[in-house]
C-alpha cells in the first residue's frame, strides 16, 4: 500500500486471518475507517471536480459473457447509484439479470440508516453462501453507506467469507479496478475510503425506466444530526457544477421523460459549498424551470436550508410542482435540540407559513421519529399537535434506533420499546386521517397524472402521480403509460385516488424512448 492509498483509507488485500486478534492488526495497520472526529472538522480537505471519467482499455471486454444483478436498499440516493453502476458493467461488457442463479457477479448496495436494513443484508449474505458453494466462481460484492462502517466492515471479513469484495460510497467510480482485482485475488478485496469524496462527471448510467429520471446535484451532507450517520458515510457537502446538471436535465428533456427529481442528503444546501459563485438551489430551479420537461422535483431538504429566494422560485410553478417533502423530525424544540437540528418548532412553523403565503395550494409531507432518548409524553403531544397545525399530508414515521458511530448511539435509549410502538401507532393514526382528509377535495375534480404503469394490485389498472405526489389509479389502454394524462377523480381513500381518464385530455410525449446507457 502507497502513501496515497493510505491517508485515503484504500485498501490492500487482507490477509485469510481468522482469529479476532489477527483481525484487530489489520485493523491497526491497514483499515483506516472514516472519522467521526475529524468528519467534524470538515473545510480543508478540497473537492476535486473530474468529468473526464473512461473505461481503461485493459478492462474492456472484462464482462463479455457475464452477468451482474445489483439488489438495493435504502433511499433514492441509492438506486441512483446502482444506475451508475448498471452504466459501468454495460460498459464493462455485462449483460443484466433480474435472477441470483443466473449471475457472475452480484452487489448489494447497502443501506445504513436504521438496523432493520443492515439485519436485511446480513440475511442476504447468510442466504448467498450456498449459490457461492455451488458457484465458486461467483463474485459477490457489498457496496453502499453500509461499507463505510467500520463495524461492518469487520463483521464481513469475519463471518462472511464467501464475500469476494467490499467498497464505500465514493469510490463507485473505481468498480473496473475492483472486479478486475476480484477476479484476480484470492482474498477479499477491500476498498473503503475515509476522504470526504469528489464530484465525478461523465458517468454511465442505466436508468430505471424511460418516463422519470433520478439527477444527482449534490452529495455528502454537514448537519451531523445526532441520530444520522449519513454525514460519515456520504462524506462532506459537495456540489455539482450548474452547467452539468442543467446540461444533464436538458438530454433528459430531449429524450422524452416527464418529470425529473433532483436528489441530495440535504438537497437545498446546493451551492454553499462553490466558492467561485453566488448560486443555490433556488438559482437551478429558476434555471431548470425554463427547460421543455414536465416536471421537477426535488428531495430531501432540511428546513434549516430552505430560504425566500428557493420559496419565490418554486412559487413561479410552470413545471416546479406543488409538493415539497420537509422533514421535521419532532414538534418539540427540546426534542429538536437533543437531535442537533439546529431550528425550533417556532422557526419551523414560520418557514410554513411563508411557504404556504408564497403556495398556498402547496402539499407539504414530512419525516417524524418517535421515542428518540429523553422524549417525554408531553414532546410526543406536541409532534402530533405541530403535525395537526401544519396539515402535513403524508409522512414517514420511525421509531427511534440507535446507529453505531452517531452521537444519539452514546446517549441512554430510555424509552421503554413498548411505549415507542404505542407512539408509533398514535402518530399514524393522525398521519391516516390527515392524508384522508387531503383528499377529500379531489373528488369530482380532474388532475393530471404521469402514467407510471400497471397498478401493483391489478394488472387491469393503470397508476401514476399528480404533480402534488396523489397516487391515482384508473382504467385506461396501456399506451397511455408514460404519457400525462387528465383523469377525473370518482373516489377517494385513505392513501390514493380512482378515477377515469379523459380522452381528450392527453397531453405530454407522443412516444417512449427506451432505456440506455448514456
Amino acid at each position: 500500500m502507497n502513501e496515497e492509498q493510505r491517508k485515503h483509507g484504500q485498501q490492500a488485500n487482507p490477509t485469510s486471518a481468522k482469529s479476532e486478534k489477527d483481525y484487530s492488526q489489520y485493523f491497526q495497520s491497514v483499515y483506516i475507517p472514516p472519522s467521526l472526529k475529524e468528519a467534524k472538522k470538515r473545510g480543508k480537505e478540497e473537492v476535486q471536480y473530474h468529468n473526464d471519467f473512461t473505461i481503461d482499455d485493459k478492462f474492456k471486454g472484462l464482462g463479455t459473457g457475464r452477468k451482474f444483478y445489483i439488489r438495493t436498499y435504502g433511499c433514492q440516493m441509492n438506486e441512483h447509484d446502482t444506475e451508475v453502476m448498471a452504466g459501468i458493467f454495460m460498459a464493462l461488457g455485462y449483460e443484466a439479470t433480474n435472477n441470483t442463479d443466473d449471475a457472475d457477479v452480484i452487489l448489494l448496495n447497502t443501506c445504513a440508516i436504521r438496523e432493520n436494513a443492515e439485519n436485511k443484508v446480513f440475511g442476504e449474505l447468510g442466504h448467498l453462501k450456498a449459490l457461492k458453494r455451488e458457484n465458486p466462481g461467483l463474485l459477490i460484492g457489498v457496496c453502499g453507506c453500509m461499507s463505510q462502517e467500520e463495524s461492518v466492515v469487520k463483521k464481513i471479513l469475519k463471518t462472511y467469507q464467501q464475500v469476494d469484495m467490499i467498497f464505500g460510497t465514493h469510490n463507485i467510480h473505481r468498480l473496473p479496478e475492483i472486479l478486475s482485482e476480484a477476479y484476480m485475488s484470492k482474498a477479499m478485496v477491500v476498498e473503503v475510503w475515509s476522504k470526504e469524496g469528489d464530484v465525478i462527471e461523465n458517468l454511465p448510467k442505466v436508468r430505471r425506466g424511460n418516463i422519470k429520471a433520478w439527477v444527482n446535484i449534490m452529495y455528502g451532507c454537514d448537519k451531523f444530526c445526532t441520530y444520522c450517520i449519513v454525514p460519515y458515510t456520504r462524506g462532506k457537502e459537495r456540489s455539482r457544477r450548474p452547467e452539468e446538471i442543467i446540461q444533464e436535465v436538458r438530454s433528459l428533456a430531449a429524450r422524452g421523460y416527464e418529470e425529473v427529481t433532483l436528489l441530495g442528503q440535504n438537497v437545498n444546501a446546493y451551492g454553499k459549498d462553490i466558492e467561485d459563485m453566488d448560486y443555490g438551489l433556488g438559482d437551478l430551479m429558476d434555471e431548470l424551470r425554463k427547460i421543455d420537461i414536465p416536471r421537477i422535483r426535488f428531495t430531501t431538504s432540511h428546513p434549516r436550508d430552505f430560504d425566500d429566494h428557493l420559496i419565490e422560485v418554486l412559487a413561479k410553478r410552470g413545471n416546479l410542482v406543488e409538493h415539497i417533502h420537509l422533514p421535521v423530525q419532532s414538534g418539540s424544540t427540546s426534542v429538536l435540540k437533543i437531535m442537533a437540528r439546529k431550528y425550533s418548532r417556532e422557526v419551523f412553523l414560520d418557514l410554513v407559513e411563508r411557504i404556504k403565503t408564497a403556495m398556498p395550494d402547496v402539499a407539504l409531507t414530512t419525516d417524524i421519529i418517535v421515542g428518540y432518548p429523553n422524549e417525554t409524553e408531553e414532546q410526543f403531544e406536541e409532534t402530533l399537535s405541530l403535525y395537526r397545525e401544519v396539515g402535513f399530508e403524508s409522512a414517514y414515521t420511525y421509531i427511534y434506533s440507535p446507529r453505531e458511530g452517531t452521537p444519539a448511539a452514546k446517549m441512554t435509549d430510555n424509552v421503554p420499546d413498548d411505549v415507542k410502538k404505542d407512539r408509533l401507532r398514535r402518530l399514524n393514526a393522525v398521519v391516516n386521517e390527515f392524508s384522508g382528509k387531503s383528499l377529500l377535495p379531489y373528488k369530482g375534480e380532474i388532475v393530471e397524472v404521469l402514467v407510471e404503469g400497471e397498478s401493483k394490485k391489478n394488472p387491469e389498472v393503470l397508476a401514476g402521480y399528480t404533480r402534488r405526489s396523489k397516487l391515482v389509479n384508473f382504467k385506461a389502454p396501456k399506451t397511455a403509460i408514460g404519457k400525462i394524462v387528465k383523469v377525473k377523480i370518482t373516489d377517494t381513500k385513505s392513501w390514493s385516488l380512482d378515477g377515469e381518464m379523459i380522452e381528450e385530455g392527453l397531453i405530454g410525449s407522443e412516444f417512449q424512448i427506451p432505456a440506455e446507457v448514456n
